[in-house]
Parts: C-alpha cells; sequence; structure tokens
C-alpha cells in the first residue's frame, strides 16, 4: 500500500526533493506552494499521484481547508512534512517588527496551523508521521541569524511537547535539523535586514566562522533517501541531522550548557531556599 504525504513549500529546496523522492517510488503527494505553477512540471511527469495546492501556510483557514481537501482526494494522510519557511538574516538589533512577525508567521505558525489540521485525521487512522522542518540553529543559535533560530526553536519546543501528546494515538513526530545545503535559503528564500554599521566588525567574524562551519555545502537530493527511510522507520527518531557536521557543533555546545549548569549548580540549589 502507497503512502500519501502531504508536503508544505513543495515548490523548491528539501519540499521539492523529497515530494519528488515520494512519487519516484509511487506514494501519493499533495503537495503545496505559494505559486502552484511551480508544480507544473511534477504533474506533468506523475500525474493522478500528486495533488497541486496553492497555499500560503501563514493563512489557518487555508491550511485546514488545504488539508482537508488532500485527505477528501487521497482518502488518507500518513505523512505531513511541514517544510514551507525561510531564512532571516540581521542582528537582533536590526531586525524590524515586520520581518519578526513574517518569520513567525511562516516558520513557527505555519507548522502549527497544518499540524493542527492534520492531527484530528491521523488521530482517527490511529497511526501518522509529522515531520518537522527545523535546522541545526534549532539547537544552537548563532549571531546574524537570531530571528530564524527563534522560529525554529519555538517549532522544536511544540514539536517535542507534540510527540508526546499524540503517541498514544499511534503518531510519530520528528524534527529534521538540516545543516547547510545547496538550497536558495540564503538566496530568493531568505531576507536580510538593513545592516547596523556598529555590528560591520562583528558581522566580518560571523561570516568567517560561517564558512569555516559549514564548509562544503551538502546537495539536496542527497537527503531524499534519508527522508524515506525515516518515514519508513518502525520507530523514527524525535530528532534527526541531516549533513556532515551538526553533531560536532551540536555536542560542544551541549559541554559547554552542562560545565556552565554544574559550575553555577550551587547558586540554583540556594535559590530553591529551605523547608
Amino acid at each position: 500500500m502507497s503512502t500519501t504525504w502531504f508536503i508544505t513549500g513543495a515548490a523548491r529546496g528539501f519540499g521539492r526533493e523529497w515530494a519528488v523522492a515520494a512519487l519516484e517510488r509511487g506514494d501519493q503527494v499533495a503537495a503545496t506552494a505559494r505559486d502552484s505553477a511551480a508544480l507544473v512540471d511534477l504533474v506533468a511527469a506523475y500525474g493522478d499521484l500528486l495533488l497541486p495546492q496553492r497555499l500560503d501556510v501563514t493563512d489557518r483557514a487555508a491550511a485546514f481547508a488545504a488539508v482537508r481537501a488532500a485527505r477528501e482526494h487521497f482518502g488518507r494522510l500518513d505523512v505531513i512534512v511541514n517544510n514551507a519557511g525561510y531564512g532571516q538574516f540581521g542582528m537582533i538589533e536590526e531586525i524590524s517588527e515586520s520581518a519578526a512577525r513574517d518569520r513567525l508567521d511562516a516558520n513557527f505558525f505555519g507548522a502549527l496551523w497544518v499540524t493542527q489540521a492534520a492531527l484530528p485525521i491521523l488521530r482517527e487512522q490511529g497511526s501518522g508521521h509529522i515531520l518537522q522542518v527545523s535546522s541545526i540553529s534549532g539547537v544552537c543559535a548563532f549571531p546574524h541569524s537570531g530571528m530564524y533560530a527563534a522560529s525554529k526553536w519555538a517549532l522544536e519546543g511544540f514539536s517535542q511537547s507534540l510527540a508526546q501528546e499524540v503517541a498514544p494515538f499511534g503518531i510519530k513526530v520528528t524534527l529534521i535539523e538540516p545543516a547547510a545545503y545547496a538550497t536558495d535559503f540564503g538566496g530568493s528564500s531568505g531576507r536580510t535586514a538593513t545592516p547596523n554599521p556598529a555590528y560591520s566588525e562583528l558581522l566580518a567574524h560571523v561570516r568567517r566562522a560561517r564558512r569555516q562551519r559549514h564548509g562544503t555545502l551538502g546537495d539536496p537530493a542527497a537527503t531524499r533517501a534519508a527522508v524515506l527511510r525515516l518515514v519508513d522507520a518502525a520507530e523514527p527518531p524525535l530528532r534527526v541531522f541531516l549533513g556532515d557536521g551538526p553533531l560536532a557543533v551540536t555536542s560542544a555546545e551541549y559541554r559547554t550548557r552542562l560545565e556552565t549548569w554544574r559550575a553555577w549548580e550551587p547558586l540554583s540549589v540556594e535559590a530553591h531556599g529551605k523547608d
């Protein structure tokens, strides 16, 4: 029996790669994009296996309608992929109110609305797998991408709680945390705040560190098989990295956190007070 997917942000990047991976093995895919014209070639290639839909995930009513239409069309939904979103670069002081709200609307609330829309369907089926596309920035925050990290940390928090809430219904949740890939994350899919000259020296350092940290960019097409393995796994992980490098960065981050918390534990215990 084929698997039925609902994928947001399927016009490009990971969303498109995973839609193609699913379609090539005969799965059914409801693919959404802000501009459904970007999905025309997939319709031509895969025919009735694909249901293209125009969707702006920041519109809660539209997200619910799209999920409902996909279920009505295919009869069920098995895998929900919340991939829609985009990057935001800029120091925290540089981020405008509109940029902050836009990032949370797309990267956090969009995933929340689609998740809420899908949950009644998955609960009724007694099965399902929700894939939340987070980032290494969802577990480690870096300068010049704090607003993006904030949106992903919010996604991480609600998804970890969600996993515990829906496990009794046979629903699984996985946070996918990619490293740097050769997508247009830093191009047309990203936004950059107007720079403040006060941060020019720091920005130069951040860019050097980013180049050193990321090294060679990953190939988005190489993630296809990995995501299919996740979907097919009987016991998929709550969190998984994609790419070479995130584990080392995150391990160093958590070692520092634990060392700091242990060093300050006497203060923590003192702050508890006495019985």
